[in-house]
């Protein structure tokens, strides 16, 4: 079976501190560096592109409004997971829902959520 996603492109206002936070956070869950400091690939071709726009107007991005909301990516053990948690306050990521980790998503969705600096929010799940 192809891949569902092909890649994303992620516009961001500082695309040096993006690539600095997603970076880190991405190469925790297992994508590779594709083109230093602008992208990553997973194992299965997927790839994640981070750029400032040419043309981009100094805005703050706001998940709550109007688009994507979050991206949710796969880990494949709890130790992990509880490892990019531990780490993350030092790589620019703050929890989200902490009180209720891992189960924010519910009793039986094993989860971390993080935000960045730039408030880009990615779901950590633990893959069944």
């Amino acid at each position: 079976m192809p891949r569902a996603i092909h890649h994303w492109d992620l516009w961001v206002n500082d695309a040096a501190l993006a690539a600095d936070e997603w970076g880190w956070l991405l190469g925790e869950v297992g994508w590779e560096i594709d083109l230093p400091g602008q992208s990553w690939v997973h194992p299965d071709g997927t790839y994640l592109f981070v750029e400032r726009s040419p043309d981009q107007v100094d805005e703050l991005h706001d998940r709550l409004r109007p688009g994507v909301n979050h991206l949710a990516l796969t880990v494949g053990t709890r130790e992990l997971l509880d490892r990019v948690r531990a780490e993350s306050t030092a790589h620019g990521w703050h929890e989200l829902y902490a009180a209720r980790y891992p189960h924010a998503g519910g009793d039986d969705h094993v989860a971390l959520y993080l935000e960045n600096s730039e408030g880009f929010e990615v779901e950590v799940v633990l893959a069944p």
